[in-house]
């Protein structure tokens, strides 16, 4: 069984490298090579400031970290080492999110994701998440946000969201 549990401040040391090692398994989309390099990952601060940060491992071998967009959850990130991916770690991330968000009266969860890698949106479809068709503000920040980064000319990117 995969332990879940919220994220202590030694904890957040290990987050931007378990970011930076996830990212590396995006080497291409849709069978051809990223044309950029990713932005970086979250710094240690912005990851202290956020709502909630879920980890498994000691030390982290994965973590997801949860936002407030719109009244409704909002999973920021989910990032699992490598090595460990596979295992059904970044699928427990998800559904201890889901719980979390749920207890907390959160009607749903968004994300925003790449469409065509399988571990991103194909994987998050299985997890019950579905694109949304009309975005809400926050989302639509988030989606500007994410092309001013520079992320819509690495690979098509899809807002999902899940019914809690």
């Amino acid at each position: 069984m995969i332990s879940i549990r919220e994220a202590g401040r030694l904890d957040i040391t290990f987050l931007p490298a378990i970011e930076a090692a996830a990212d590396s398994l995006l080497t291409e989309i849709g069978g051809l090579p990223l044309p950029l390099s990713l932005p970086p990952g979250a710094s240690r601060a912005e990851l202290s400031a956020s709502l909630k940060l879920l980890v498994t491992g000691k030390p982290c071998v994965g973590f997801a970290r949860l936002e407030e967009v719109d009244s409704g959850a909002h999973l920021e990130q989910l990032a699992v080492l490598p090595q460990h991916s596979g295992q059904g770690i970044g699928r427990a991330l998800v559904e201890a999110s889901k719980a979390w968000a749920r207890d907390r009266g959160y009607p749903m969860m968004s994300l925003s994701t790449f469409a065509d890698v399988p571990f991103n949106a194909p994987f998050y479809a299985t997890c019950g998440f579905e694109p949304v068709r009309e975005l809400s503000p926050g989302l639509a920040g988030i989606r500007r946000h994410e092309t001013e980064v520079g992320l819509d000319r690495i690979g098509r990117r899809v807002v999902m969201r899940a019914v809690l």
